[in-house]
């Protein structure tokens, strides 16, 4: 005797029930969440510092040491431009200027220095109190109202609350751009407001409460800037993406008769296991970041997870509640589902030439990777804002006008006196490829002496034979305790950190995505092929990523300058966060082609069905989350920029090349080998294996009719029916009710 529906077994069904009859509560608890998030989640990106990332390594430490003992170059810089620096006005408002700042709280000394063209200059204020430089900043921006010339503020401490702003600003901007978008699309995909309101509903609740877990990390953990916005936009991207399958799903059984109630609980026993195994695997490849060791990659990871872990929240609580307020609202498809498609035509297309498709897509994903192998890592800071802005000008102009206030290529920190530092300057001058090498700052006496060696080198700043300089001067320490620094040094810790313990990494990854997999499956050969059909989707997104910010592939368009390399530490996200993201996809896909091969259905007739039925799942929520990312990169950070036209590619690539092509190509290839495993793996799976969707009992009243066109399972145990490794059917059934288990789409 089936159970009814009120007393469907399971967690998520028992949570949707719950949700559904206190869905007052439910809703007033996500009310005081969204407005507690809106009004103090937002200080997030005031308490963050674009400086996280460097932390955990000797040129980090390097760094902190020099910035702890008063070294390290300015903090405020003040570019005075517009009328020459012999002007009597600029002479006197410099003048007032700078004594004015010396009596200030919190700086400890100030300078001025000509352009070598005799046009500008530059006034340095050394802060030892992050407080003053609001005051300070003042007290410089009075130099152009006395004069009439033009100031731009930059340094280092302007740079962190320009990078702060404007990382809020981009943050906001990508919000803006991608909701309505992504709420015009939904309209189009579920015919009504309502029903596309629902998800974005969710979604300001994802951000909501990830804006205060990220706020709750910053009070334990250093979270650079940057994590801010790329964590928000994957709670954003998908919270759409689960609301999505929750509301299509109760608009499905809605059609088959059942009443709110009952829709809202069986969606909850269906969709809600899916979006909780969805988020599982994310959250996984989100875990593998805690292997290594910069500070960034434990930022997000902790963040990531948590974001994830509302965003599923939101999507079996919120979402379901408010399907019980609007229920009544959301109409149900007109028709049936068809499984004779257009996404059944392409597969029985793909099938006829499986190997030649098979061949040409993975030779168009491997090509699409290569610029990948030539991409250089640099590690950048005031490259990564426009150029409109003073931190940017004042950088640039340095750059080109001040030799002596120029940072050098490696600074050495060396903790003994100024004359062992000075002998240590002159050996490292001897060295090749470095053209100077000299103590530029001191500082301390007896066992707290230090002093700041600059050296510059040949060739590029962070280039290889920087690089190479770096080795050296490790390697060979001269019997004194230092610290090499600079970005250069950054560059070759950071690259030592992915080449000792990204292995690690990526095993945990690959390991955890297989075991799950593999639990859903009961196949050996199927994980094995999605994690190498993964990786080749993630170069092809990385390798676009490079030809354009590296290469600089429609930059005018994009409205960024190149730098002629990527951000050290992004390829590892894009391929973390696209990893999680692509498996999401793979889950869809997988489990509907094992759920009907289990029923006994052919193996091409379930590959078939199983991308018909889940193809607009894929190519829907792939859409809305290619919204998502391509409008975080209309901003102005060039990081961020970065990331989000690489996620958006992943998912466009992955959805569309990968699923529709790829996979049916070498599932059709394979055959009965696609549910392979060792006996002593089939009992495994028999004992602990798991299926991603729960089998319904019938409704108790009368459901409407659904279309079924595809052949009858037992037409379609033809002479390629197989054996699957965990133990198909020998005899086909159809799910309770006549009707397809899937969460479809709208019917064609």
């Amino acid at each position: 005797m089936h159970q009814t529906p009120s007393q469907l077994r399971g967690p998520f069904a028992a949570l949707g029930r719950f949700s559904f009859r206190h869905r007052r509560w439910v809703a007033l608890a996500w009310a005081v969440l969204i407005a507690i998030g809106l009004v103090f989640g937002t200080k997030v990106f005031n308490a963050a510092a674009p400086s996280a990332k460097a932390a955990g390594s000797e040129s980090a430490t390097g760094s902190a040491l020099l910035s702890q003992y008063g070294g390290g170059g300015d903090s405020l810089q003040a570019l005075v431009s517009g009328k020459s620096p012999d002007d009597a006005a600029v002479k006197s408002a410099v003048a007032s200027a700078e004594k004015d700042l010396r009596t200030l709280p919190g700086v400890s000394d100030v300078s001025d220095t000509r352009a070598q063209n005799g046009t500008s200059q530059i006034v340095s204020v050394q802060l030892t109190d992050p407080k003053a430089l609001n005051k300070a900043s003042a007290v410089l921006d009075g130099i152009g109202s006395q004069s009439g010339a033009t100031v731009k503020l930059g340094g280092d401490q302007v740079l962190a609350q320009q990078v702060q702003q404007q990382t809020k600003s981009d943050t906001e901007t990508g919000e803006i751009v991608a909701l309505p978008i992504t709420l015009v699309v939904m309209v189009l995909i579920f015919g009504g407001f309502v029903a596309a309101g629902l998800p974005l509903i969710g979604a300001i609740g994802s951000v909501a409460g990830a804006l205060l877990a990220l706020l709750g990390f910053t009070q334990i953990m250093p979270m650079d800037t940057s994590v801010l916005p790329i964590t928000t936009v994957l709670g954003l991207g998908l919270s759409i993406d689960y609301a999505l399958l929750v509301v299509n799903r109760f608009r499905e059984e809605r059609s088959k008769g059942a009443t709110i109630e009952q829709a809202v609980e069986r969606t909850s026993a269906t969709a809600g296991r899916t979006i909780a195994f969805s988020a599982l695997t994310v959250a996984v490849a989100l875990s593998g970041l805690f292997v290594l060791t910069s500070p960034i990659f434990h930022a997000v990871a902790a963040a990531g997870v948590s974001v994830v872990v509302i965003t599923v929240l939101s999507g079996l609580t919120l979402v379901p509640a408010l399907l019980g307020f609007a229920g009544k609202r959301i109409k149900p498809p007109k028709q049936g589902v068809s499984d004779k498609g257009r996404f059944a035509w392409v597969v029985r297309k793909v099938r006829r030439r499986a190997k030649l498709v098979a061949l040409g897509a993975i030779v168009l994903l491997i090509a699409a990777a290569a610029p990948f192998f030539g991409a250089h890592a640099q590690s950048l800071s005031t490259q990564t804002l426009p150029t409109s802005f003073s931190s940017r000008a004042v950088a640039d102009t340095i750059a080109a006008d001040y030799p002596t206030l120029q940072n050098p290529d490696v600074t050495v920190l060396v903790k003994s006196d100024p004359t062992a530092a000075a002998d240590y300057a002159k050996k490292i001058s001897t060295l090749p490829d470095v053209k100077s090498a000299a103590v530029t700052e001191s500082g301390g006496s007896g066992a707290s002496a230090w002093s700041a060696v600059g050296v510059h080198v040949d060739g590029s700043p962070q280039g290889a034979t920087a690089q190479h300089v770096v080795g050296e001067l490790r390697a060979d320490r001269a019997g004194l305790t230092t610290y090499v620094t600079g970005d250069a040094a950054s560059v070759v810790d950071f690259h030592h950190e992915i080449t000792s313990r990204g292995p690690w990494a990526l095993g945990l990854i690959v390991a955890a995505t297989f075991a799950l997999l593999f639990l859903m499956t009961g196949s050996v050969v199927v994980p094995i092929k999605a994690l190498v059909m993964n990786l080749l989707s993630l170069g092809a997104s990385l390798g676009v990523m490079t030809l354009v910010f590296q290469g600089g592939w429609f930059s005018g368009l994009l409205g960024f300058t190149p730098t002629g390399g990527l951000e050290a530490w992004i390829p590892v996200l894009v391929f973390v966060f696209s990893f999680g993201l692509s498996m999401d996809y793979e889950v869809f896909l997988l489990s509907r082609i094992k759920e009907l091969h289990d029923e006994g259905y052919s193996c091409a007739r379930s590959v078939e069905l199983g991308v018909q039925r889940s193809g607009r799942i894929i190519t829907s929520a792939a859409a809305l989350m290619a919204i998502v990312f391509l409008g975080f990169s209309t901003g102005k950070m060039l990081d961020i920029k970065e990331i989000g036209l690489a996620l958006a590619v992943a998912v466009f690539v992955d959805a569309t090349l990968v699923r529709m092509l790829l996979v049916p190509a070498t599932m059709s290839m394979f055959g009965r080998i696609n549910w392979w495993a060792p006996p002593f793996l089939r009992r495994l799976h028999a004992r602990y294996g798991f299926k991603e969707h729960a089998v319904l009992p019938p409704l108790p009243v009368a459901s409407l009719p659904v279309q079924r066109t595809d052949v009858a399972p037992s037409e379609a145990r033809g002479s390629d029916t197989c054996g699957s490794a965990a133990g198909a059917r020998q005899s086909p059934s159809l799910r309770p009710g006549g009707a397809p288990s899937d969460e479809q789409m709208v019917p064609q």
